[in-house]
């Protein structure tokens, strides 16, 4: 029986194992495993205990970490008219594949969530081809108004 649970600080060393397996395979590696582990484990140790804007929630089976999903909740600049304050940006949404199987859609349905109840007008991601149709099924689209600067440096 896999588990979805908040994930805690003493989480970060497996969260990072498990996105460096994410992203690595990607395309050619700017650091070394162990560096960057120990880099992400970091962060992610003193994002998990802050819980001031990046939540994450985990998919365990047998205490072992299979899957981690992150939301970052983004404070709008207030506004007179009736909506929402905050915006998110959802991100590394991974499942390993021996658990895969629904458990993405638990993660995903976990963090959708707890984006509800934040008050959270909008969501943003950016999906990979094999999970734009989990997107879509939970009322993702692709919106034409969302403009991208991406940085110009190398």
């Amino acid at each position: 029986m896999i588990e979805i649970r908040p994930a805690q600080p003493s989480d970060a060393s497996a969260l990072a194992e498990l996105r460096w397996e994410f992203r690595a395979g990607r395309g050619a590696t700017a650091e070394s495993h162990d560096v960057f582990v120990a880099r992400c484990a970091a962060w992610m140790r003193l994002e998990l205990a802050s819980g001031a804007s990046w939540r994450a929630w985990v998919a365990e089976e047998m205490n072992t970490i299979v899957g981690q999903v992150w939301l970052h909740t983004i404070n709008k600049v207030p506004n007179p008219i009736a909506e929402r304050e905050r915006h998110a940006y959802l991100s590394n949404l991974y499942v390993t594949p021996e658990a895969r199987g629904g458990v993405g859609t638990r993660l995903l349905e976990t963090a959708l969530e707890q984006a509800s109840a934040d008050g959270v007008d909008s969501i943003v991601l950016w999906p990979s081809a094999r999970s734009r149709s989990l997107y879509l099924r939970h009322g993702f689209i692709a919106n034409g108004a969302v403009l991208e600067l991406p940085s110009t440096a190398s």
